[in-house]
């Protein structure tokens, strides 16, 4: 379990420079934080052609929503994505430069949530805003210059959790089909004893600490944990969901609730790609403009959206329950 070299180097950094982590701040402080790690624009790869924000009605107010467009003449696949942070952190600002890198290279149109966050708007205000913007992009797709018929879910750390509750609640309430589900070291269950979740504990990185501070936040009662919609791997049944690439760190104290998610999904039927990355922990996506790793990463994610956009035995499902929504 050797670190990865540019890690060295970001945990060397850390340590000079005093880091402090964010489950020893108050939530406001973790908020300024995590705002200030934002990643400018990142020169490596192409932007879309439009960035733009946008709010709709949501169930509690209006949700900001941040759409990405590629340039095309022909309505592209809409991919749905949720930003990281714990559900206490993040933004669709914090999870810009991913949005951006994943526009372009799988073509499609991002729509970007900036959903609530606890322990403001505890479990399941998030969900809820979630599954909205979800419903609320499917009705709007050809308004934002997507394809209704070819959408995905993604989304990294609790952002990874949230795609994977839409892909349930989706199925569960006859919501928009979905072509795909991309989960990115995602938490997958609010109280799991794992051996990553007992071995990760170093400070300079997201750990077992951090996650356990997350969800004391999140979840206003610990019994709100035994939801499937706030821990999917409890999920009695992981059948008839989409089609699911699942990423995580080897060092990253999440690792096994991704694995035990693929296997569960594996065995209900579902094709699952698992992968880990050696060498990394938990947030390697937020450092792709420094890490080879991360780009190729990006990468297959967009590879397996174009896979699952294209395939005929999605489309043509999808097109037929679209119609019908109509």
């Amino acid at each position: 379990m050797s670190l990865d070299p540019t890690y060295v180097m970001i945990r060397n950094y850390r340590e000079a420079t005093g880091f402090t982590p964010l489950y020893t701040m108050t939530v406001e402080e973790a908020r300024s934080a995590d705002a200030a790690t934002e990643a400018g624009s990142w020169n490596w790869h192409e932007h879309p052609e439009e960035v733009f924000d946008l709010t709709f009605a949501g169930p509690a107010g209006q949700v900001p929503v941040r759409v990405y467009r590629p340039q095309s003449d022909q309505p592209l696949p809409l991919l749905m994505y949720f930003n990281g942070g714990g559900f206490v952190v993040g933004s669709v600002a914090t999870s810009d430069s991913i949005c951006r890198a994943l526009s372009s290279f799988a073509q499609c149109v991002v729509v970007s949530v900036g959903y609530r966050l606890a322990p403001e708007n505890p479990f399941p205000a998030a969900i809820d805003d979630s599954y909205a913007a979800l419903k609320w992009a499917a009705e709007h797709a050809a308004e934002l210059g997507a394809d209704g018929r070819r959408i995905a879910v993604a989304g990294d750390s609790s952002g990874g959790n949230v795609a994977a509750v839409m892909a349930l609640r989706a199925r569960d309430h006859d919501g928009p089909p979905l072509s795909a589900q991309v989960l990115v070291y995602p938490p997958l269950h609010s109280n799991l004893d794992s051996d990553s979740m007992r071995e990760h504990k170093d400070p300079m990185f997201f750990n077992a600490y951090s996650s356990k501070w997350f969800w004391s936040l999140y979840l206003a009662d610990p019994a709100d944990g035994d939801s499937p919609y706030a821990s999917p791997l409890s999920a009695a049944d992981h059948s008839r969901l989409p089609a699911a690439l699942i990423m995580t760190g080897e060092l990253c104290p999440v690792r096994d609730e991704g694995r035990l998610y693929a296997d569960a999904l594996a065995r209900a039927g579902v094709p699952a790609q698992y992968h880990e990355y050696e060498g990394l922990p938990h947030g390697f996506l937020a450092v792709s403009a420094k890490l080879q790793t991360g780009r190729d990463a990006l990468r297959l994610i967009a590879e397996f959206l174009q896979e699952r956009f294209d395939s005929d035995d999605v489309r043509e499902p999808v097109a037929a329950a679209a119609g019908a929504l109509r």
